[in-house]
């Protein structure tokens, strides 16, 4: 215990303060822009839908290394679009917290989608189309009526994206690299003291994210379980 609590003391907090401020931007994007996918995708035809649904779910289940290699192709200053952000605009993704967020995003908004998409599909259309008959404008019906009645699935998507975000490290490492204090999350850090033989090290930055990773899982069945307490079980 008391080599844990030394190795405490003297640890570099950047990692922790890296990885959540990277989890909680991604998660935000991947929240709106997951949720505007998901309604595109419920009201698209079928074909459209099993295309716009494959690509959009596509980096769940590629290896975060090759979704990492295609975010190289476009971002790097030695590419088109790369060069045009750089040229123009002095952004460079590559090697940057920019591109610790982009990694991120990438990799935790399918996870947003499935659950938001999931959620719309089981809506009752009764429900939308009563409220077209008060005058209720589509705005209006999507924010106060689709998305508290889909909360559940929502809130399920958000918090796994969250998680998704906070513990990526395949495409952040060949986009953001593992730069102290700038790019280097919590994952890297685990893999760069493991590497180094420092299992204790290791062992405390585990036991920082299984904390974490609870505390969601707990936060995430305590919100489903108020929303769903009126719903009779079997």
């Amino acid at each position: 215990m008391e080599e844990v609590r030394r190795i405490m003391a003297e640890l570099d907090w950047s990692p922790l303060w890296i990885s959540m401020k990277t989890g909680v931007v991604a998660t935000v994007i991947s929240f709106f822009l997951g949720i505007y996918a998901a309604r595109k995708s419920v009201q698209a035809g079928p074909r459209i839908k099993a295309v716009l649904d494959g690509i959009l779910t596509l980096p769940m289940v590629l290896p975060p290394t090759v979704a990492g290699f295609f975010l190289l192709l476009i971002f790097s200053v030695r590419r088109p679009f790369g060069a045009f952000l750089y040229g123009n605009f002095d952004i460079k993704v590559v090697q940057s917290w920019a591109g610790c967020v982009i990694a991120a995003t990438v990799i935790a908004f399918p996870l947003m989608y499935r659950n938001a998409r999931a959620a719309f599909e089981q809506i009752d259309i009764n429900l939308i189309h009563a409220a077209r008959t008060l005058g209720m404008s589509e705005f209006r019906i999507f924010w106060t009526v689709v998305m508290p009645t889909a909360g559940p699935g929502v809130t399920a998507g958000t918090i796994l994206a969250f998680a998704r975000a906070l513990g990526e490290y395949g495409a952040t490492s060949m986009l953001a690299g593992n730069i102290p204090g700038k790019t280097g999350t919590i994952s890297q850090k685990i893999a760069m003291v493991i590497q180094d033989g420092d299992y204790l090290t290791a062992g405390v930055w585990v036991g920082i994210v299984m904390v974490i990773a609870f505390g969601m899982i707990f936060v995430l069945n305590l919100v489903l379980g108020r929303r769903m307490r009126h719903i009779k079980r079997w």
